[in-house]
């Protein structure tokens, strides 16, 4: 049972955001800082990524700990109210990641995962896409 009335779900629900998110925007100003040019959310690419990196051949994925499952993730944890409702919709989203990615692959395109819980920590997102560069040039 939901503890709040369907009017203040909807309104929560509301206020969840697909595009243009915090970890995004923190992802998208590391890079900038970092000399990186780039363009978002290209919707003629599969899965419509959140950065491309057109000169690098790469593209970034943002994704949200719950709403893509990030195993391991303390925010991944599997809903306890609505079951039927969530369970079928979180895997269906991670289903269609992996498509995504595998098509992106199959492109020519390098894929990087960046998950919610990572961004938190700003020193490190930047030292690892720093230590990407610095490791594979064609990466990023």
């Amino acid at each position: 049972m939901d503890s709040f009335t369907p009017e203040k779900r909807s309104e929560i629900m509301s206020k969840i955001r697909s595009k243009d998110t915090g970890p995004e925007f923190i992802v998208r100003k590391l890079l900038h800082k970092l000399g990186y040019r780039f363009r978002i959310h290209s919707k003629n690419l599969p899965g419509k990524p959140d950065i491309v990196l057109k000169k690098h051949n790469t593209v970034i994925f943002v994704n949200g700990c719950f709403w893509h499952h990030h195993e391991g993730c303390k925010r991944s944890n599997w809903p306890k109210s609505n079951k039927d409702y969530w369970i079928p919709k979180i895997k269906r989203t991670i289903q269609r990641d992996s498509e995504s990615l595998k098509k992106l692959v199959n492109l020519g395109w390098n894929v990087i995962v960046i998950w919610e819980c990572e961004t938190k920590k700003t020193e490190k997102l930047f030292e690892s896409i720093k230590k990407v560069d610095t490791e594979k040039d064609s990466t990023l």
